[in-house]
């Protein structure tokens, strides 16, 4: 058998690994291990396990996931997100699923701050679905878009995933969190317009809310500009100069310890939950990353890249149908596998595919992204179907399922727009480096 081939048989062996549950880092280690030993011997398998877990972790950009996860942390603990859904909801409870819209709006910003799709479905779930279940809202169309609405958490940035492309593919951070921020918007528009799309034709789906005041919705974005505040410090130092995305995400978590005491929320059990929560994920995080590094220097020896673009290359149909042969991939490994562990098993040979076929990085890196958010809520296995169906005690997986159908249209309405008109990507990213 060819070494490319053994790089096919790695791949398909992790991924049969992966769904007999051993976790994705362990998983691509032991295959990587047994791969590089196989094909080049017992000293290429010593140096491959002495150099690829040192070469995952030292680079210094790394910092960058750590200082995010911990801003996020901090975010999620100080009580944002309810003064967000409280603030989203003066301006649109009003209207007929304004709830479910103020979900969206709320989770799009809390995302923003928060950046993990997970941890902004379960901290949206149990702020928003009480709420909508007091004024009657139909359950699924409730789950619904609390699931939607956390897929916003890898888009909007900071954004962990598009962090770890950028690092994986030396691609400007800061570039890609700029060419994310309309298709953030984009796709919180498209879901707000799901909602208003269900309840024009199944108005007992979501009752109207209580009409603010405008004293009232003032006290509301009172209460949430710290946030603003904090959002636009980070990122708009980070796209204007002022700050790397290292010392962007370092003054984030400064500025959510800040308005936390602000808040009057700080404790040492605050800080010390916050960094044990941190720890924790960047732990599973580096052990992905170990394995990643372990299994990518197997399938470099392989040469299953170079297959893989020579297969490209002998192919006789266009460019954009490889690109969409690529996402309809993606998209199936989304109901699989989590964000990270689909991008660090696959983009060591994906990537030099899309390089050859000249698409710009930036835009391939939002496509990616878009198509793991949808993977997210992608029936039967997306991961925030089963984060919104725990978080409510009595709420079935197909409450859930259904709700977010319409989301999904949207999803791949969004993705249809965002290949056909490129711009919506790059218009920002070109301004910053």
């Amino acid at each position: 058998m060819s070494n490319e081939l053994w790089g096919v048989v790695g791949f398909v062996v992790t991924l049969a690994l992966i769904m007999f549950r051993i976790p994705i880092g362990i998983a691509m280690a032991i295959v990587g291990a047994a791969g590089t030993w196989l094909l080049g011997g017992f000293d290429t398998f010593q140096f491959a396990l002495g150099t690829a877990p040192f070469n995952s972790l030292f680079p210094y950009s790394l910092s960058v996931l750590p200082l995010f996860i911990m801003m996020g942390v901090v975010a999620a603990y100080s009580g944002m997100s309810r003064n967000l859904f409280l603030g989203a909801n003066a301006f649109l409870g009003h209207y007929r699923g304004g709830l479910a819209a103020a979900t969206i709006g709320a989770s799009a910003v809390f995302g923003a701050v928060c950046g993990s799709s997970l941890a902004t479905a379960a901290t949206m779930s149990k702020v928003a679905l009480p709420e909508m279940k007091k004024l009657g809202y139909q359950a699924g169309l409730a789950s619904g878009a609390c699931a939607a609405g956390g897929t916003l958490g890898i888009m909007i940035p900071p954004s962990i995933p598009l962090a770890l492309y950028g690092l994986l593919t030396q691609t400007s951070i800061g570039s890609l969190y700029a060419a994310a921020i309309m298709p953030g918007i984009l796709g919180s528009v498209l879901y707000m317009l799901s909602i208003t799309t269900v309840t024009w034709f199944y108005p007992d789906m979501a009752p109207r809310g209580q009409r603010f005041s405008w004293a009232q919705r003032a006290k509301a974005l009172v209460e949430i500009w710290d946030v603003f505040a904090l959002f636009l410090l980070v990122l708009g130092g980070l796209f204007v100069g002022w700050f790397s995305p290292t010392e962007a995400a370092a003054v984030g978590v400064g500025g959510a310890a800040f308005l936390t005491i602000l808040r009057g929320r700080f404790s040492a059990e605050f800080m010390r939950n916050a960094l044990w929560e941190t720890a924790e994920s960047m732990g599973l995080i580096f052990l992905i990353l170990i394995g990643a590094g372990i299994f990518g220097f197997f399938i470099d020896l392989s040469g299953m890249p170079q297959m893989a673009v020579a297969f490209v290359q002998s192919l006789t149909i266009g460019k954009y149908w490889v690109l969409a042969v690529i996402l309809v991939g993606y998209l199936v490994l989304g109901c699989l596998l989590d964000s990270l562990s689909m991008l660090l098993l696959t983009i060591s040979f994906v990537f030099p595919v899309v390089q050859n076929l000249g698409f710009n990085a930036i835009w391939f890196g939002i496509l990616m992204v878009t198509v793991i958010e949808i993977g997210l809520i992608h029936p039967p296995f997306g991961m925030n179907l089963f984060v919104v169906q725990a978080s409510q005690r009595g709420l079935s997986l197909g409450t859930v399922t259904i709700g977010v159908l319409p989301f999904l249209f949207a999803d791949f309405i969004r993705l249809a727009l965002l290949v056909a008109f490129p711009a919506i990507t790059l218009s920002f990213a070109a301004h910053v480096q």
